[in-house]
């Protein structure tokens, strides 16, 4: 199991590229990751999880607790490129109606 966090800031906006699995063993890392990202005030960031292949509830709340932390300075987070499995789950926690989320919706489309 694996997982890459890359981020790119360019000052108030912060663009993070997740790759791979997060779970119970590679939640950590990325929480680890996350917690380097400078927390000021309004600041923006955008999650790409296009590239993650699976996630459980502990890399939900990895997820989770970032948005919380960028929210309480005012700021706003975005998770891009999800797959129709993760916007899912994320639907299903109720975290869909509450996060902003943009799915990778490569043509097909799920009920």
């Amino acid at each position: 199991m694996n997982i890459q966090v890359v981020f790119k800031n360019d000052n108030d906006f912060v663009k993070g590229f997740i790759s791979g699995e997060i779970d119970a063993f590679t939640a950590p890392m990325l929480r680890e990751k996350l917690s380097t990202v400078e927390l000021k005030k309004g600041l923006q960031a955008e999650l790409n999880l296009s590239d993650v292949s699976y996630m459980d509830s502990t890399g939900l709340g990895v997820i989770v607790a970032f948005f919380k932390n960028v929210n309480a300075n005012e700021g706003h987070v975005k998770l891009t490129g999800l797959s129709p499995r993760l916007k899912r789950l994320f639907d299903i926690t109720g975290l869909g109606e509450i996060m902003d989320i943009e799915t990778d919706d490569k043509g097909g489309s799920e009920s």
